[in-house]
């Protein structure tokens, strides 16, 4: 099979190599804010169906898919951070970033994230979602200021930062796994990749 993982995520590409893929990339470009769903979990996964459509629709010629020997199957995935029942997505600014990160500080988040996978050659189409807790120690401010200043919790959902050598100290515990939490759950990824081939 070949694989496209939808998403400009680092982490997400990490953990894809990680698992001993070999992938090209593609980014949907769809205005995120523009689908908004009641529940954390219909949210990720509308916005991973948003961004496999969005992709399909840039592949120049999706019959060449359909007519190769072997399956592509197309990645897309999204995540969102739930603190005290309000869904957070990327910060809209250093302020807002500063906002979630002391929020959690002491505290707990939860990710509730989606992974949906794609059968380019049959149009079969398998998602799921999945759900990780991290609960925090005290964050000191310098380490937060730190972290906005660096810039890299402004693209993560949540601004939050599981593996940042910054962050990670003030981990307390995760109850799931620490590649959920990054955007990428291994375990349900391979499932639903083996589900959307032919059998």
């Amino acid at each position: 099979m070949e694989i496209i993982l939808g998403s400009a995520s680092m982490s997400r590409r990490n953990i894809l190599s990680e698992m001993g893929y070999k992938f090209t990339v593609m980014t949907a470009d769809i205005d995120e804010k523009a689908i908004r769903k009641e529940t954390p979990e219909e949210l990720v996964m509308a916005l991973a169906e948003a961004k496999a459509d969005a992709i399909i629709l840039r592949l120049q010629d999706i019959s060449d898919y359909k007519t190769k020997p072997v399956s592509t199957l197309l990645i897309t995935a999204d995540q969102v951070v739930v603190h005290e029942g309000v869904i957070r997505e990327k910060p809209l600014s250093k302020e807002q970033a500063r906002e979630f990160i002391k929020g959690y500080s002491g505290g707990h988040a939860s990710t509730v994230g989606s992974v949906l996978v794609t059968n380019l050659k049959t149009g079969v189409r398998r998602g799921a979602v999945d759900k990780a807790e991290v609960y925090f120690h005290k964050i000191p401010d310098d380490v937060i200021e730190s972290l906005i200043e660096e810039g890299v919790v402004l693209n993560v959902a949540g601004g939050l930062l599981l593996e940042h050598p910054l962050t990670s100290p003030f981990v307390e515990a995760v109850v799931g796994t620490a590649d959920s939490v990054m955007g990428l759950p291994k375990a349900l990824t391979e499932q639903l990749l083996q589900e959307s081939l032919p059998q």
